[in-house]
């Protein structure tokens, strides 16, 4: 019997393991290879909020060097040091601060999708961090039915970092689903 029970709990913590290989497995090309595309002129880049993992840096790199003519930063935060810095210095293009409602990349969607229509914006340069890069773009693409160009900065993201945006992006994957713009 209790052999019974020893095998039984063995093959159960088998299957799970081989489950969450599986899962890692098929969610390797959304969250760690995810399509990211070369950056190319677009009437707007715009710096998803989140961790300060270069995005900023890559947004005013990008637009310094002629990809656009202005760069949209979300900024939801209460206090940065940064996005404040940046929201308030004077650059050869048009810099653009805003708090999206809601805080997420719903209202960041939102944003872009209103500022697109008053501007005919046709392609728009996206910069987030890679775990994020599909469900942004399935997001976005929800609200707005221009070219995306998504990008991130290669952060360097450590195995317990990886492990958690496994699973909040496809908890937010989940979520997306079933909201609308």
């Amino acid at each position: 019997m209790r052999s019974h029970r020893k095998n039984r709990a063995r093959n159960a913590w088998l299957v799970l393991g081989v489950a969450v290989l599986v899962l890692v497995a098929g969610l390797w090309p959304v969250y760690v290879r995810p399509r990211v595309d070369a950056p190319a002129r677009a009437d707007a880049i715009l710096v998803l909020g989140g961790a300060h993992d270069g995005r900023e840096k890559l947004g005013l790199r990008l637009a310094s060097a002629g990809y656009a003519p202005r760069v949209l930063f979300s900024d939801p935060y209460e206090n940065s040091a940064l996005l404040n810095r940046i929201c308030h210095s004077r650059y050869s293009f048009q810099v653009t601060c805003f708090d999206p409602a809601p805080r997420t990349t719903r209202g960041e969607a939102r944003e872009l999708a209103r500022l697109a229509a008053a501007e005919n914006w046709r392609r728009v340069i996206v910069i987030t961090f890679t775990p994020h890069i599909s469900r942004a773009r399935y997001i976005l693409g929800k609200c707005w039915d221009g070219e995306l160009l998504m990008l991130d900065p290669q952060p360097r993201l450590s195995m317990l970092r990886w492990a958690y945006d496994y699973v909040y992006q496809s908890a937010g994957f989940i979520k997306a689903v079933f909201e609308d713009c």
